[in-house]
């Protein structure tokens, strides 16, 4: 295997810009450090494609990397459709160089022939997965790094369904990039093979969210909203599609309203963490609204916060959001009497277990796939005209309501959640208390946390591939004064009842996670991150609920379980 410093001499040749030559000799006369991280490994497709700290070197988003990968999809586009005129749409975030990455992406497709719909701006990634539907693209591709920090971006590959990659295309589009040498680039592009797009396709984007994300115009006018794009892309699309939707009183953050890759206002633009959302609580706080939601970067994550019955605001996570939002869809649809029996909605390993509850109450079925959002789409592509795919989400702060995007969707998830909450308001209610009712409708409340560990760079990767040997090896006995019972492990595709010793095998896809469920039904996993330098670990519990007026005293001892789980599982 080649060292750091050889992988790098090899970007000191002519076959690399004088610019890139420059950077890599100041990295190894002056910082063997960074050397190392930027040249110990080629960037990997992970769950949600390429992402990295932008820079020179293998392991870093750059005009080579990145021109590898296309070139490389450009290779297997002629593979797979040899006769027919092939297209792709590109989408990219407010991120620095991501105009010009795209751009740059652009002219390595053209330059082998293949037509490119490229946006005029910045745009969410959800339009370019509804784009490549809609124009008939052979694939798509965005440029986003989504809530990463600044120094980071990425690139996302989509197929001809609208959804990110999956077996065998990804597999087989790696093998291209890793044949592909850097003189086998085709960087000179062909403009006559662009066409620029942009309102027309934003019009249709709008019209379709708000189509799947709208069933009633009851209490639209009254409720309060304050949204912040989080100096993202939203801020492209979404006022106008809560005014198509009828929202009258919808208020922006306006510093977070001037899109900047530097995200300025936060520490991470991430609506996951309460502190993205802090001005927009100030604002909601300020004026008196009901609802305070917030997308990150490429307005694909969303997040929801309301008042409690004290009157103040608080933010709901991932899972309590998607339950809301699968729980009315089930409603509306067993309301306007569609449901069959052949209905699902989608989830994943890590996410809270009370969608199959949903699901059960509901008559339909609840399928679980891996982590991220192309598995939901997955089950969409296997199941179509077999079964009806009404909403999914994850865990992370993202949904998607119907089968018109192939990917989490913030856009028409901002919608529905909002008439959600204004048809709660106008019948005397709240979201907050939506929440409730369902967790009494189905006897039970749920409570989740996360805790993400970074480990940046080389050492980091190891500490990470180590811990999650060490999980293996020395599993916990006892979790929160329960006993673990059983564990599943998705890289052997195995499930063991450790008290019976019978093993089952899992019919997903090998991936690198652990869940241990305890006696008492409390859950936990762990899972490294496959687009971060992060090990997260994933916490479940659940108690019986009977009444209203009991939640709080239930949530409270559930929180009093997380906390203790987290020292057990991370001592």
């Amino acid at each position: 295997m080649s060292t750091s410093l050889e992988r790098a001499q090899l970007w000191l040749s002519d076959a690399y810009d004088a610019e890139t030559r420059i950077a890599v000799q100041a990295l190894i006369d002056t910082n063997p450090t960074e050397l190392d991280d930027s040249f110990y490994r080629d960037l990997e497709f992970g769950t949600g494609g390429m992402r990295g700290i932008m820079g020179v070197g293998t392991n870093r988003l750059n005009k080579y990397t990145l021109g590898s990968a296309t070139q490389g999809l450009a290779n297997y586009l002629h593979q797979e459709f040899p006769s027919k005129e092939k297209s792709v749409a590109i989408a990219y975030d407010v991120r620095h160089n991501s105009d010009k990455f795209a751009k740059m992406v652009a002219d390595v497709l053209t330059a082998n022939g293949i037509k490119v719909y490229l946006f005029e701006s910045f745009r969410p990634t959800p339009e370019l997965s509804f784009t490549v539907r809609h124009l008939g693209c052979d694939a798509g591709i965005v440029l986003t790094a989504s809530h990463n920090p600044p120094i980071y971006n990425g690139y996302k590959v989509y197929w001809n369904d609208g959804a990110q990659i999956v077996p065998p295309h990804d597999k087989a589009i790696i093998a291209n990039v890793g044949n592909v040498k850097v003189d086998e680039i085709k960087f000179e592009g062909n403009d006559d093979l662009i066409t620029y797009i942009g309102k027309e396709i934003d019009e249709a984007f709008i019209n379709a969210c708000v189509e799947n994300g709208s069933f009633t115009k009851e209490g639209k006018e009254d409720i309060k909203i304050v949204f912040t794009s989080i100096h993202g892309t939203a801020v492209a699309i979404t006022p106008t599609a809560f005014e198509k939707a009828g929202f009258t009183q919808v208020h922006q953050v306006p510093e977070q309203a001037i899109p900047s890759g530097d995200f300025p206002t936060v520490v991470s633009p991430n609506p996951e963490e309460p502190e993205a959302l802090t001005m927009a609580v100030d604002l909601a706080n300020a004026i008196g609204a009901d609802v305070v939601i917030g997308t990150d970067p490429d307005a694909d994550r969303v997040g929801v916060a309301t008042r409690n019955n004290d009157g103040d605001i608080v933010l709901l996570n991932g899972n309590q959001m998607n339950t809301v939002l699968a729980y009315y869809l089930l409603e509306k649809w067993q309301e306007a009497g569609k449901l069959t029996g052949k209905e699902f909605i989608g989830s994943t390993i890590v996410t809270s277990d009370i969608f199959y509850d949903i699901a059960s109450k509901f008559g339909v079925d609840c399928k679980v796939g891996l982590t991220g959002f192309k598995w939901i789409a997955d089950m969409i592509r296997t199941f179509e005209g077999k079964e009806k795919f009404i909403g999914g989400g994850e865990e992370s702060f993202g949904f998607m309501v119907g089968d018109f995007i192939r990917d989490k969707d913030s856009v028409t998830t901002a919608l529905l959640v909002s008439e959600i909450a204004a048809v709660a308001k106008a019948n005397g209610s709240s979201l907050y208390n939506k929440l409730i009712d369902i967790y009494v409708g189905i006897g039970k409340a749920y409570q989740e946390d996360l805790i993400s560990i970074v480990k940046p760079g080389k050492e980091g990767a190891e500490l990470i591939a180590n811990m999650m040997v060490d999980f293996r090896l020395n599993a916990p006995k006892e979790l929160a004064g329960s006993k673990v019972i059983r564990v599943k492990d998705f890289q052997s595709s195995i499930e063991k009842n450790l008290i019976t010793g019978e093993e089952k095998m899992i019919y997903i896809p090998k991936s690198n996670v652990l869940i241990f469920y305890t006696e008492d039904g409390s859950k936990v996993a762990c899972r490294p991150s496959g687009t971060e330098p992060k090990i997260k670990y994933y916490f479940s519990v659940s108690a019986d609920l009977q009444t209203k007026e009991n939640y709080i005293e239930v949530q409270k001892n559930l929180l009093a379980k997380i906390e203790q789980l987290k020292v057990d599982f991370n001592k």
